[in-house]
């Protein structure tokens, strides 16, 4: 079986480690996907969290409207006045993109706007807002965006005040109002003092939804929700994925460096594959032998080996124990002994024949 693990105890503890912050992580995404924490800017269409608008765009989704975020500049975007563009909590627009949206609602455009700075350089006549509006607004002009709404839930965040005769007309709620309407060129700009009916701790009470969609205009209008306000801009490459998949992608690289370290030649003396194979017999007797030769009484060990090897010609020939050394050295050299070999079997077994006699005990075994 192959090893998976290092042997080496300061890579098994970093391997442990690596492994340890994997899991980790792999635990804090599946924690996320079944139970997200609430998050996102407010007013944001991607936010989730109780001041952000995801629930007011998936809304618009289920109706029929094709929803859209725009990241871009909105000095810097074509806009299409087919289109309803929501811009909720809005802080701090440049003259450029204010001259922006004006010229968007005129060209036929529809703008929902949300918050203190609602309509502010982009209608004539923009209201004048207050802190402090109605927690509750019911219509006060026949308008088609009031149709199918009764009653309004807001925080009570801001009201409008208009002056009397000018182009934008209240239609929730007075003194202040909620929800004021101005028509500007060939389209449309609804302004809410307070955003938060159409934020996700709100939309689902009173008509809050029913008003959302009458916002929104007709299913065929798509909708795009303006993000670059709220800090979001173009992203590419690696940027442009959203954090999960980072995540993800950080995961996979250090699974891979696992796998790495796991398989890579680690520093050190070679691993053994297995135990050491015995030397071959014929160098082993031969090293035998030299060592008999040197010892100080090499004579009874000779004798020894002469016999063994003696024995295994005979029984290999079938010659009687007894057969004359003649018969012996005839027997090996049929058997391939070499002469010196043979003549060891059955002469004085000297210092000098040591090797021809070990060689000649190799040679039997085989």
């Amino acid at each position: 079986m192959r090893r998976l693990l290092p042997r080496s105890p300061g890579a098994r503890v970093l391997l442990a480690i690596v492994a340890f912050f994997v899991a980790l992580n792999v635990v804090a995404i599946v924690v996320s996907i079944v139970a997200p924490d609430p998050s996102g800017e407010d007013g944001s269409g991607y936010a989730t969290q109780a001041r952000g608008a995801a629930a007011y765009a998936e809304l618009l989704r289920r109706n029929g409207h094709a929803v859209r975020y725009l990241r871009e500049p909105l000095s810097d975007t074509a806009l299409d006045p087919r289109d309803t563009l929501v811009l909720l909590d809005a802080q701090r627009l440049t003259r450029a993109q204010r001259r922006a949206l004006a010229r968007f609602v005129r060209a036929g455009g529809r703008l929902i706007a949300g918050g203190e700075d609602a309509g502010a350089g982009v209608v004539t006549g923009a209201p004048r807002w207050l802190a402090g509006g109605p927690r509750t607004a019911v219509p006060v002009a026949a308008v088609p965006e009031m149709r199918f709404v009764r009653r309004v839930a807001s925080a009570g965040g801001g009201g409008f005040l208009t002056a009397p005769g000018a182009t934008v007309r209240p239609v929730l709620g007075s003194a202040p109002a909620l929800l004021a309407v101005a028509d500007e060129g060939r389209g449309r700009a609804l302004l809410l003092a307070d955003a938060s009916p159409l934020q996700n701790r709100l939309l689902a009470h009173a008509d809050n939804a029913a008003l959302g969609l009458a916002l929104a205009g007709p299913a065929r209008r798509p909708v795009t929700f303006v993000e670059s306000v709220h800090g979001f801009g173009r992203a590419e490459g690696l940027a442009a994925l959203p954090a999960r998949g980072r995540l993800a992608l950080v995961i996979v690289a250090l699974a891979a460096g696992v796998w790495l370290l796991a398989k890579a030649r680690r520093l050190g003396p070679a691993e053994d594959t297995g135990p050491a194979p015995a030397p071959p017999r014929r160098e082993h007797v031969e090293a035998l032998a030299i060592a008999l030769a040197r010892a100080r009484d090499p004579e009874t060990a000779l004798a020894q080996v002469q016999a063994a090897a003696r024995a295994q010609v005979v029984r290999r020939a079938a010659l009687d124990p007894a057969a004359p050394a003649v018969a012996i050295r005839d027997a090996a050299l049929r058997l391939g002994f070499r002469e010196d070999e043979a003549a060891a079997l059955t002469g004085e077994h000297g210092s000098g024949e040591a090797l021809a006699l070990g060689r000649a005990l190799a040679r039997g075994r085989r």
